[in-house]
């Protein structure tokens, strides 16, 4: 049994493994000067490998309940121990993500590569693949200097997002080839553009915040964490994850708004209590001066100018009516959002090769027989916190096993 593999990420590296230590000989074909590079860039070098509490509910897709046997099967235990048989410990953090103990990607790329080397992998670096075809029973793959012929097909490609890094669309003009349809894609776990331009001036001001998204006017969902501001829009932990859900909807002409809560500890009434009960006991605090104890300087020149207020107005003397306008939008600040920031500055991508048309239990195309898909190439993605790796993993795991079986 002779077999290629075609991407030497996370998913390509696992199916490689599983499928080599059955004895299949492997072919991994990797464009990129080394396998595992995105891996290096996963959790800012630390690596996020993978999450203790794994749920098709924290995966997006057409269809993310296809993802519920690979987690099942190949689940976080099934993983740490995959990680120690290799030298690969693990840190769990009480969030639940996990990281490598030494917290370097660097650790997981050196381990899975050695393993593979050792295992007999032979590993095919800084090569494009140009074209690939099924001719009779067995699977043709061509490069620039060579056509090479296999029993089986995998495509572990993965996606658009991060091209720096060698994401390509190439798996899916290959899966397009074979007859596959490809759900249309879209950059996701990515920073937001924004219509109005207040953002600019709060340009690399960072805060806890709650953002909640609305779509057609209907709020969707409330995510919290880090915000920053930037010059094109807004980033952070708390927009990451909510793009998730904001894009697929943006990328439909869905009219996209986020309202940012600055102070999530407060609610409206108590944001107001305070707000009155301070200007009192400091009757010579300016509104300017009266919310600059509670936000950065940047957000209050632009919370002021955007409610049309003068700054130099003593808190005391604002009325009521001016404060409870200024909890209001302190606590539900509405921006419209116009773009994301790319594929580029993008963590994954949505979309991608539907999985109606593969096997959940062993990845294999239900239309091309001995032909295979794992990790982010497919109509799968997860959200922040390892799940997205954890699901290359997996994936390739079963592609891998089912490859080792002859036709």
């Amino acid at each position: 049994m002779h077999v290629a593999i075609i991407g030497g990420g996370a998913a390509g590296l696992m199916a490689a493994i599983t499928a080599a230590k059955a004895g299949v000989k492997v072919d991994l074909y990797e464009q990129n000067s080394e396998v595992g590079k995105k891996i290096l860039a996963s959790g800012n070098g630390r690596c996020n490998i993978s999450n203790t509490s794994l749920s098709f509910n924290d995966y997006f897709g057409r269809h993310p309940s296809f993802v519920n046997f690979a987690l099942k099967q190949f689940d976080f235990k099934a993983f740490e121990r995959f990680c120690e048989s290799i030298g690969l410990l693990l840190e769990a953090k009480p969030d639940g993500r996990c990281y490598p103990l030494s917290n370097t990607a660097k650790s997981v790329q050196n381990s899975l590569k050695c393993y593979t080397l050792y295992l007999g992998v032979k590993i095919v670096t800084q090569t494009t693949v140009n074209s690939v075809k099924k001719v009779s029973d067995k699977f043709v793959v061509e490069t620039s200097d060579k056509k090479e012929s296999y029993n089986k097909l995998l495509i572990s490609t993965g996606s658009p997002a991060a091209p720096q890094l060698g994401g390509s669309d190439s798996g899916y003009k290959f899966a397009k080839s074979f007859g596959h349809t490809i759900v249309p894609t879209y950059p996701t776990l990515v920073g937001l553009h924004l219509a109005d331009r207040w953002h600019e001036r709060m340009s690399g001001v960072k805060c806890d915040a709650e953002v909640t998204l609305y779509i057609n006017g209907k709020k969707e969902v409330t995510i919290g964490g880090d915000l920053l501001f930037t010059r094109y829009g807004v980033s952070g932990f708390a927009i990451l994850d909510i793009s998730s859900f904001a894009v697929p909807a943006l990328t439909q002409g869905e009219k996209v708004t986020i309202g940012v809560n600055l102070l999530p500890s407060f609610d409206r009434q108590a944001l107001v209590s305070y707000l009155q009960r301070t200007a009192k006991l400091a009757p010579y605090l300016t509104i300017e001066s009266l919310l600059e104890g509670l936000l950065p300087y940047k957000i209050v020149q632009v919370l002021i100018d955007s409610l049309k207020i003068d700054s130099t107005i003593l808190a005391v003397e604002a009325g009521a009516k001016l404060l409870r306008r200024i909890a209001s939008q302190t606590l539900d600040w509405r921006f419209d959002v116009t773009d994301t920031h790319g594929y580029k500055h993008a963590e994954v991508a949505g979309g991608g090769v539907d999985t109606a048309e593969v096997d959940p239990k062993t990845m294999e195309s239900k239309k091309v027989a001995g032909l295979y898909f794992a990790g982010e190439v497919l109509d799968i993605v997860g959200k922040r916190g390892g799940y997205n790796l954890h699901f290359a993993w997996a994936s390739g795991y079963l592609a891998g096993n089912s490859m080792k079986r002859h036709p």
